[in-house]
């Protein structure tokens, strides 16, 4: 195994604990009573692990602008219950960014049906 491929297999490790602590603390220590229901659906993590890009979505569409201020405002307080949580010389800055590939999804699966159902233009 290459040096790379052990770096790459690290920094998915990361990016997982990640994904799993932020999903684990939003659930139980977010004490905003504003936000929504957050579901995490992926983490991006730089190379050097000094930032980290949390895509997220809501199950209420009404709560996104409160939720993401609820965010927003958590930041240094999941930050630092990553830190406890997991052992990394150095804690990614989060950023917080709606994950909008679920809603844009779901819009072409609806128009692939609407045009399967039209009927063929006959000739």
């Amino acid at each position: 195994m290459n040096k790379n491929h052990r770096g790459y297999a690290r920094q998915d490790r990361v990016k997982e604990q990640i994904m799993r602590e932020l999903a684990e603390l939003v659930r139980r220590g977010l004490k905003d009573p504003r936000a929504g229901f957050i579901t995490i659906n992926d983490v991006e993590v730089t190379r050097d692990y000094s930032h980290a890009t949390v895509y997220y979505t809501v199950l209420d569409d009404a709560t996104r602008d409160i939720t993401a201020e609820a965010l927003e405002h958590a930041k240094g307080f999941l930050r630092s219950e990553l830190s406890k949580r997991i052992k990394l010389f150095r804690i990614p800055e989060l950023h917080f960014q709606y994950d909008q590939s679920l809603e844009r999804g779901m819009s072409i699966s609806h128009l692939i049906e609407q045009v399967a159902a039209e009927k063929p233009v006959e000739d």
